[in-house]
């Protein structure tokens, strides 16, 4: 097979740095914390005196790992056990990131491999386009699909979704990365039927979702109990990355991101938010209720999922979301047809998905509030009423899905804020899409039952 890229190699960091040991009591309630305070020197020294073993910000060029064995089949087994034993997969089958596969997939881009794109953190190991390539290789990625990568990489690592804290929590969170414009059917991004995968026709999604989790893990240091403390983790080793159904869009209604970003529809971007959890929900009637009847009944039983004692609802941050509701074209049009605007809609959902200052104390949410380092959260404690977020705005509402009126799918929101980010394409993005054409057949040629 002859040799691979190394996607840890040369980032800059220590992987046997000490660290101080002490039981789980002390995070119960009521606990002994006696552990801590006999550790107290140990712990403000590693906060204070702490320097990294490495004093440059990494290797633009790592040493190529050399996987030698008698045959493909063989040298592509033994790569992936050796993949494992590093911990640089994830559990599937990963592909070989050789170098010209590197490179294929850097035609992604115009800039330069050592362009950075970020720190991940909780390792703090620096994301260069280089990297990306090799996650998306990793992946079964083509280059078409970098240039989503790149913009969903930013927005996760932008300072608004705090992502050292979603990496690092015990939450089962997983970002999701929403896109818009016309790079969504360039690359055949799902927005229908099947949406959250797996979905043959659709590749895309799950490689740039998988590229995301490679690049959280091996330079993030999001190892289950190492650099992640998610107790259950996400069950999402794709993530979730699915296009807009703007062709779905009821007349009048804007894109997610023109909501959420300010960007206008026609440009190709990504709407980014974390989530912890996903629900399924059936909306549709049994047939005897009158449209209207249904629409307000579907709409109530939407907010009774939205209506969920969880901290985080109440971070306190003005341009964070509780959640994005996915809606089929169906459901979104015939809302429409009744008089429900997208803004009508989220005025609903907000106002019936309040929970009651009972409700608050019986859960403990009362005490999350009063110690947030928010102080206009605290003003609200003795709130009668509590919506799950500041404002209706704040609640992403996305038409996707496939064409067919019996469900909406609610993911929470876990992060305090979301972010918008633009795609660049690069010069040659017309001959790459029509290399893809070569290689997959027309876009609408997929779609084959």
């Amino acid at each position: 097979m002859g040799v691979v890229r190394n996607s840890l190699a040369g980032l800059g960091f220590d992987q046997d740095a000490s660290m101080v040991v002490f039981p789980i009591d002390p995070f119960l309630v009521g606990s002994d914390l006696t552990p801590i305070e006999q550790a107290i020197d140990k712990f403000s020294g590693g906060l204070t005196d702490w320097q990294a073993a490495t004093n440059e910000t990494g290797i633009n060029h790592p040493p190529k790992v050399p996987i030698e064995a008698n045959g493909y089949e063989a040298a592509f087994d033994k790569m992936n056990r050796q993949f494992l034993v590093n911990t640089w997969g994830d559990g599937l089958p990963i592909n070989p990131p050789t170098q010209a596969r590197v490179d294929w997939i850097m035609k992604g881009s115009d800039l330069s491999p050592d362009t950075v794109i970020g720190k991940v953190m909780p390792r703090g190991g620096i994301a260069t386009v280089e990297t990306l390539a090799v996650s998306l290789a990793m992946a079964g990625g083509r280059p078409e699909y970098l240039p989503v990568l790149m913009a969903a990489m930013r927005g996760v690592l932008d300072p608004a979704l705090e992502h050292d804290k979603f990496q690092a929590t015990s939450d089962s969170t997983f970002p999701v990365v929403i896109v818009n414009g016309p790079i969504g059917a360039d690359i055949r991004l799902n927005s229908g039927f099947g949406l959250l995968g797996p979905d043959p026709q659709h590749p895309a999604g799950v490689s740039v979702g998988r590229a995301m989790r490679l690049l959280q893990q091996n330079v993030g240091g999001a190892l289950p109990g190492v650099g992640t403390m998610s107790i259950y983790g996400a069950m999402r080793t794709a993530n979730v990355v699915i296009a807009e159904d703007e062709e779905g869009l009821p007349e009048g209604w804007t894109t997610v991101s023109a909501d959420h970003g300010g960007i206008e529809r026609g440009v190709n971007a990504v709407t980014v938010f974390v989530a912890t959890g996903a629900t399924n929900i059936v909306r549709r009637g049994v047939g005897k209720e009158t449209p209207d009847d249904e629409a307000i009944e579907s709409l109530y039983r939407i907010a009774g999922y939205l209506r969920s004692p969880t901290i985080h609802y109440h971070d306190g941050h003005a341009n964070g979301t509780p959640g994005a509701l996915l809606m089929p074209r169906v459901v979104a049009k015939q809302l429409a047809g009744l008089g429900w605007t997208k803004e009508k809609i989220k005025q609903f959902l907000w106002d019936n998905s309040k929970l009651s200052h009972e409700e608050i104390v019986r859960t403990g949410m009362r005490q999350w509030i009063e110690t947030s380092v928010e102080p206009e959260t605290v003003a609200t404690a003795n709130d009668e009423i509590w919506p799950i977020c500041r404002d209706p705005s704040q609640i992403i509402l996305a038409v996707a899905g496939g064409a067919h009126p019996t469900h909406n799918f609610w993911m929470q929101g876990n992060a305090p804020r979301m972010t918008s980010q633009a795609i660049d394409l690069p010069k040659g993005w017309d001959a790459l899409i029509a290399e893809a054409e070569e290689d997959l057949g027309p876009s609408g040629a997929m779609c084959v039952i």
